[in-house]
């Protein structure tokens, strides 16, 4: 295979996992995985992102409270804005996705309750055995944000080829007072996400379905 071909072959296996065996991975493939991530591109190859790792009983703690805050009134806190509203197709794409994992998991039309459950599984991780909180410098604002875009983008890819699954969970920012109690992220960094990741269970009915993707003529514009 050229390059490219292995490229797109990782581009295509790639999905979000919403069902994790409790297997955990091997450090030294977690390190390899993240050696692999250090090669994205940043401004001014600025590199600012952190990531913090939880795992074992560290991880069982940051569950419990994240779930025990989720379930509570607690209104959330995110330290980046959340979209303010999905529109026309971006709430198209989105209500697909919802549906079909609510049509996997056998959730109602219309059953909040499964479906406030179902949502619920996101501050779980979904079972998985390892997190990686994703911060960066606050100083950088913007460019900083969309720099850990781009290493996200590079540790799934990574994980994929490494044959470790992974879900990608603005959620996991929902509540950063927990994460920076749990996890000591410094006052100065700005939580951007979290990564959950481990191996897939191919057998739960959450990991059977996959998004679909917009032709080309929906997102790009050629000027000549």
């Amino acid at each position: 295979m050229t390059d490219f071909e292995q490229l797109e072959a990782l581009l295509q296996r790639r999905h979000s996992c919403r069902a994790f065996l409790p297997t955990p991975v091997p450090r030294g493939v977690i390190e390899q995985i993240l050696t692999a991530a250090q090669r994205g591109a940043s401004w001014c190859n600025a590199q600012p992102w952190k990531v913090h790792i939880a795992s074992g009983k560290g991880l069982d703690k940051l569950r419990d409270a994240l779930y025990v805050r989720a379930q509570g009134a607690s209104r959330p806190a995110p330290e980046l804005d959340w979209p303010r509203e999905y529109r026309g197709v971006y709430q198209d794409r989105r209500r697909e996705c919802g549906w079909e994992l609510y049509r996997a998991t056998g959730v109602q039309k219309g059953d909040r309750e499964a479906s406030l459950r179902q949502a619920r599984e996101n501050f779980r991780m979904f079972g998985a055995p390892h997190v990686a909180i994703l911060s960066s410098e606050k100083l950088l604002g913007t460019h900083g944000v969309m720099d850990c875009g781009a290493w996200v983008a590079n540790f799934l890819l990574a994980c994929t080829a490494a044959g470790v699954a992974t879900i990608a969970q603005a959620a996991l920012a929902t509540y950063p007072d927990i994460l920076r109690e749990h996890l000591d992220i410094a006052a100065d960094r700005v939580i951007v996400c979290g990564v959950s990741f481990g191996y897939e269970d191919t057998a739960h009915p959450a990991n059977s379905f996959r998004t679909t993707r917009a032709p080309l003529g929906e997102v790009a514009t050629w000027v000549e």
